[in-house]
Order: C-alpha cells, then sequence, then structure tokens
C-alpha cells in the first residue's frame, strides 16, 4: 500500500510539473500573441496617423471632425469584439489568430487620430508608462496567492459604464466628464489586467488537468485578446494626462 501511494505521489508530481512546463508555454504564447498585435497596431496608427492624405479619409485634418468613415473606424473594434466572442467557438486555432490580428489592425485605424492631436515623444513616453505600469501588475495578478476573481463584475460593470459616459461625452463635450472618465479607466483597466492575468493562469491549470486540448488550442489567442484591450485602454487614457497636445 505504501509502494503504491508513493508511486501515485510521483505520478501526481508528474503531472503537476508538466502544467507547470505548460503553463508557462501558455503564458509566452499569451505576451506574444498580444505583443504581435500591439505591434500591429502601432504601425497602422503611425501610418496613417502621419499622413495628412490618409488622414483625411476619416477627420476632418484642421477642425478634426470625423467622416462617415471615421465614425465606422471607431466603432468597428467594437463589433469586431463582439463577432469574435459569438464566433470563437466555431473558428480554429489559426483561424482565431488571423482574426485577432485584423482587429488589432482595426483598432490601429480607429486610434490613428493621436499622432495628429498628440506630438510623438509624449506618445512615446505614455506608452514606455504603460508597458511598465502593465508589467507590474500582470506580474501581480499572475504570482499573487490572493483570489481576486470577485473582482471581475465589478471592473466589467466599470467597464460599460465608462462606454455609455464616453458615448454621451460625445456630444456633451463635456471636461469635467471626460477627466472622469480618464481616471476612473486608468483604474479599471489596471485592476483588469492584475484580473485577467490571474483569470488566465487559473484556467490553463482547470483545462489543462482536464486534458482539454481543443480548448488550449485557442484559449491563448482570447487571453491575448483580453490583456491587449487592457493594455490599449489603459494606454489611451493615461494618454489624456501625460500626452502633450500638438
Amino acid at each position: 500500500m505504501a509502494e503504491f501511494n508513493t508511486i501515485r505521489a510521483g505520478q501526481a508530481g508528474v503531472r503537476s510539473a508538466q502544467i507547470d512546463e505548460g503553463l508557462r508555454a501558455h503564458m509566452n504564447k499569451v505576451y506574444g500573441t498580444m505583443s504581435v498585435g500591439l505591434l500591429v497596431t502601432a504601425l497602422v496608427a503611425w501610418a496613417v496617423g502621419s499622413s495628412p492624405a490618409l488622414m483625411s479619409i476619416f477627420r476632418n485634418v484642421e477642425t478634426g471632425q470625423m467622416t462617415i468613415l471615421g465614425w465606422i473606424a471607431m466603432f468597428l473594434p467594437l463589433v469586431m469584439v463582439f463577432a469574435f466572442g459569438a464566433a470563437i467557438n466555431r473558428l480554429s486555432a489559426a483561424g482565431a489568430q488571423l482574426f485577432f490580428y485584423v482587429f488589432a489592425a482595426a483598432m490601429g485605424l480607429s486610434i490613428s487620430w493621436i499622432f495628429m492631436a498628440f506630438t510623438g515623444i509624449s506618445i512615446a513616453q505614455t506608452f514606455l508608462v504603460t508597458s511598465i505600469s502593465f508589467a507590474g501588475l500582470s506580474l501581480w495578478g499572475y504570482t499573487t496567492k490572493k483570489d481576486i476573481s470577485g473582482w471581475g463584475s465589478f471592473l466589467i460593470m466599470g467597464v460599460i459604464g465608462l462606454l455609455v459616459a464616453s458615448i454621451v461625452n460625445i456630444f456633451l463635450q463635456s471636461a469635467a466628464i471626460h477627466f472622469a472618465i480618464s481616471a476612473l479607466g486608468v483604474l479599471i483597466f489596471a485592476g483588469l489586467t492584475a484580473f485577467d492575468t490571474q483569470r488566465i493562469k487559473n484556467e490553463y491549470i482547470q483545462h489543462a488537468q482536464a486534458m482539454d486540448s481543443e480548448w488550449l488550442g485557442k484559449s491563448a489567442i482570447m487571453g491575448a485578446l483580453n490583456l491587449y484591450l487592457d493594455f490599449i485602454n489603459m494606454f489611451m487614457f493615461l494618454l489624456q494626462f501625460l500626452g502633450a497636445r500638438e
């Protein structure tokens, strides 16, 4: 009996080591896919935002007012996020990855106006601050022993509130509301960065133990999308405080 228990303990130890190794590979894929997505977004945003001819398709370069195509580009990423969530079960892992990169390009198009509104140096500085903050928050979410799953519903409600307030303020143009949205946005997406990282880690462990290989093939893409959105939103809200206007 003691020998049997020893064998079982040894098998459990091997299985645990395999899950740990798989988790590291999984998180590396999540961060790698996210990083490529950010690069695609940055290149598209810079290419469009630094070209007056391209920018004029989406905004009046002199007044900053959006054209019809500008409004479409603004809301396209939001539509694609909902479409991605609805279609993920029908997509292959390769298809999900391609969809993510197309989405990243659409996001670059929607935020390209920042190169017209802010100096390049302030954009780069804000990106650096966001990167450092994101890395620290994600590392904390990955390593903390504290269960922060309870943050989820509160943070999602906060995101919905921010979205509604942002749409309303497009028409109100209130500086006070804009400041409040930016401040709350930084805090909410900082919390989501830690929350999403822990959730990605815990979900991998649960599915790896169940040997759900089909789920594991797509989960890294969904994890990359969630962290990508946390990063982009935190960057955009921080830019309102750190960005120097042209």
